[in-house]
C-alpha cells in the first residue's frame, strides 16, 4: 500500500486497472489504512492513499486528480464534486459520522464546560482546523459562534491545513487547547480531551463517499469492501459512527 499526503499538488499518472487510488480526508488515516491493507490482502490490489483537507482533496478532483474513490469530511465540498461531474452521483453515499471534542495537554484532566475556555486559553493559542475551508474548523467555527465565544477567542485561533496539524500543535504545546475529531486522539497520547462539543452546536458531522466516473473495477471492489463487516468494524473502532441504510 503507498501513501501520500496532498496539500497543493496531485498525482499526475492515472491509476492502473489493478491500482485503487483513494482521495480520503485526513481524519480518516489510520483506520483506512488497516482497511486498505486487509483489502490488498484479500483481493491482490494496490490501494494508494491521498489525505488531505476535505477542501484540498475536491479541488484536485475537480481538477482531474486521478481517483477513484473520493471520502470527504463535509457534505458541500462532495455536492461541489457533484456539481462538476466529478462523481459517479448513484454511487455517493454517507460512510461514517464523528464529532468534536476539545483537548488539551496530556497533564491536564479536569473536565473543561466550553463557556470556560476563554478564562482557560488565556494568552495561549487555540488550534483548529482552516475555519472556511476545513470541514473540521467550519464544524469548530459553528460550534464557537453557536456558543457566542467565537468574537472573543477569534484573535487566538492558529488554522492548520488538516486537521491532524491542528492536533499536533497541541500535543507539540504550540497551542494550548484546540478542537479536533473524537477519533483523531485515539492514538495521540499527548493530549487528552476535557469535553466533548454539543452536537446541537453544529451541522451534523458526516463523511460523505463516491465512486468517480473513471472508477476500475478495483476501485468499485474497494468501495463496497467499505461496507462490509472487516470495514465497518475497523471504523467501529477507531471511534466513527457507522450509519446503516444509508
Amino acid at each position: 500500500m503507498r501513501m501520500a499526503w496532498l496539500f497543493s499538488l496531485f498525482l499526475t499518472t492515472p491509476a492502473l486497472a489493478e491500482d485503487v487510488t483513494v482521495f480520503a480526508a485526513a481524519s480518516l488515516a489510520g483506520p483506512l489504512d488497516e482497511i486498505a491493507e486487509a483489502f490488498e490482502q484479500d483481493s491482490g490490489h494496490d490501494v494508494t492513499l491521498v489525505y488531505a483537507g476535505s477542501s484540498a482533496l475536491a479541488r484536485q478532483v475537480a481538477a482531474g486528480a486521478p481517483a477513484d474513490i473520493v471520502i470527504l469530511a463535509n457534505e458541500a465540498w462532495m455536492d461541489h464534486l457533484d456539481a462538476e461531474n466529478a462523481i459517479t452521483r448513484n454511487t455517493r453515499r454517507t460512510l461514517l459520522t464523528n464529532r468534536l471534542v476539545l483537548i488539551g495537554s496530556w497533564h491536564l484532566s479536569e473536565p473543561l464546560a466550553l463557556h470556560d475556555l476563554p478564562d482557560a486559553l488565556g494568552a495561549r493559542r487555540l488550534a483548529m482546523a482552516l475555519t472556511e475551508a476545513v470541514p473540521a474548523g467550519i464544524y469548530a467555527r459553528q460550534a464557537l459562534e453557536e456558543a457566542g465565544l467565537w468574537e472573543a477567542l477569534a484573535p487566538q485561533v492558529v488554522e492548520t491545513d488538516n486537521v491532524r496539524a491542528a492536533q499536533m500543535l497541541v500535543a507539540i504545546g504550540a497551542a494550548g487547547f484546540g478542537i479536533v475529531y473524537a477519533t483523531d486522539v485515539a492514538e495521540e497520547r499527548r493530549v487528552s480531551v476535557l469535553a466533548q462539543i454539543p452536537e446541537d452546536l453544529h451541522a451534523a458531522i458526516r463523511y460523505p463517499a463516491a465512486l468517480t466516473p473513471g472508477a476500475s473495477t478495483a476501485g468499485q471492489a474497494f468501495f463496497d469492501y467499505l461496507d462490509g463487516p472487516i470495514a465497518q468494524a475497523t471504523f467501529s473502532g477507531a471511534g466513527f459512527g457507522v450509519p446503516s441504510g444509508e
